[in-house]
């Protein structure tokens, strides 16, 4: 059983998703009810109750399935990655195709096409909406909602179109606040920095630095004297993971700094070797 298997295992062993049968040892199995997040961002928790620790987030418009609803709660699993937990039902909605994901590190909802309207909600880089039209307010281009809503057409891009380098998106999160189980640009942790930035240039990735450590591209043969690597290259550590900017630098959403910061991989192995080892691993996607 994969680490992956054994978190949705643990969460409700008498319901798990269609597609781990005959993987998971379970007394039911369940389809699941299809639903997408409806709120900017959706806090996905390990017990149905606000003051449970975050395991990760989920962003407007990805699709789930739900097994699960009680008591304003309900036990759902991401389609994108599989990630499972509790998530208040209230922010969920029904399915919908979305036409446009958000490229901006943050961009706002106004309540109509002009950036002098109120804002209504934030969406971070990677969140999806659904658009029906554009319109021009004094020379800046709106994308409109069927709600009459808009947001800055710059801030978007058709689904399918991908970044061309997960590195640079990385460093577009420069200064971002780290956040345990983020996977935004209101706040985000290691393994969701790697995940978010991956995603937008088509790159799927799993969400954990475990499960990214044992998945993503191949090992690298790396020696005590770090040489070999390159940019977009990953570094592990327990329970971290930084990415490299060039042969010497790397980008990471760091609890040291409590932001997504840049640091020589040197430094970074002297200071976090201090506390918690040396590095663990390093791959090549």
């Amino acid at each position: 059983m994969t680490a992956l298997d054994r978190r949705l295992h643990a969460f409700r062993p008498d319901l798990a998703s269609a597609d781990l049968r005959g993987r998971v040892t379970a007394s039911a199995f369940a389809e699941g009810r299809p639903a997408r997040i409806a709120s900017p961002v959706v806090d996905l928790r390990p017990e149905p109750r606000a003051d449970s620790g975050i395991d990760t987030q989920l962003l407007h418009g990805a699709t789930v399935r739900i097994f699960d609803e009680r008591e304003g709660w309900a036990w759902l699993q991401a389609d994108a990655d599989g990630y499972v937990g509790y998530a208040p039902a209230s922010a969920l909605g029904a399915p919908e195709e979305a036409t446009h994901v958000v490229v901006a590190q943050r961009s706002f909802v106004y309540r109509g096409a002009d950036l002098r309207f109120p804002a209504t909600q934030a969406h971070s880089m990677g969140a999806t909406v659904r658009i029906v039209d554009e319109t021009e307010t004094r020379g800046t281009r709106y994308a409109l909602f069927d709600t009459g809503e808009a947001m800055i057409l710059d801030h978007l891009r058709p689904i399918g179109q991908l970044e061309a380098d997960y590195v640079a998106v990385a460093e577009r999160f420069e200064h971002a606040p780290y956040l345990w189980g983020g996977v935004s640009g209101f706040g985000i942790d290691c393994s969701g920095l790697v995940q978010l930035s991956m995603a937008m240039a088509g790159i799927p990735v799993l969400r954990d630095t475990d499960m990214q450590a044992a998945s993503i591209g191949a090992a690298l043969d790396i020696g005590t004297d770090l040489a070999g690597l390159r940019r977009g290259d990953l570094v592990f550590w327990k329970g971290h993971v930084a990415i490299m900017i060039d042969p010497a630098s790397m980008i990471h959403a760091s609890g040291h700094t409590m932001c997504v910061t840049r640091e020589k991989l040197s430094d970074a192995v002297a200071r976090i070797g201090h506390l918690y080892g040396g590095p663990t691993g390093f791959r090549r996607p």
